[in-house]
């Protein structure tokens, strides 16, 4: 039996027209390599810019509560005294709660609370009338008056 060789010549191979699929351009990968850095920029400055925002608008450290204390327990109120920090002269609401022994809210109400100019922390007292009687009250959170 006799063996045919083909001649190769020394340069690229050539294969048949449309038996192995497309062949790719030189420079291909570095061009995907090129638009996924570009989408993962643009996705990071975009996360960036939504988490400012967030930030700003519910992260705001300005308005800080402390409960200092809750007193007057009955069957249906609870007293509770507490101080914000909020911009020089300025405002802010404030939600306070109180919940039963079980950890049931048994009330919730809004308070807004001015700081005198000059003066960046407000003690206040607000006495809060609930549905059971309460064990304890606290206040969950304070935000710029809008």
């Amino acid at each position: 039996m006799t063996e045919t060789h083909a001649t190769i010549s020394p340069g690229a191979p050539v294969f048949p027209a449309g038996r192995y699929g497309r062949r790719r351009a030189p420079g291909g990968r570095r061009q995907r390599t090129l638009l996924a850095a570009v989408v993962l920029l643009a996705l990071v400055a975009t996360l960036t810019v939504i988490s400012v925002r967030l930030y700003r608008q519910y992260g705001d450290p300005v308005y800080d509560a402390q409960v200092i204390t809750y007193t007057d327990i009955t069957d249906n109120q609870v007293l509770v005294d507490f101080r914000v920090t909020v911009p020089s002269g300025g405002s802010a609401v404030c939600l306070l709660r109180a919940r039963d022994r079980a950890g049931a809210e048994v009330a919730r109400e809004q308070v807004t609370v001015t700081a005198e100019p000059g003066n960046r922390h407000v003690r206040t007292q607000h006495r809060l009338i609930t549905t059971a009687r309460p064990f304890i009250g606290e206040v969950m959170r304070c935000r710029a008056v809008s």
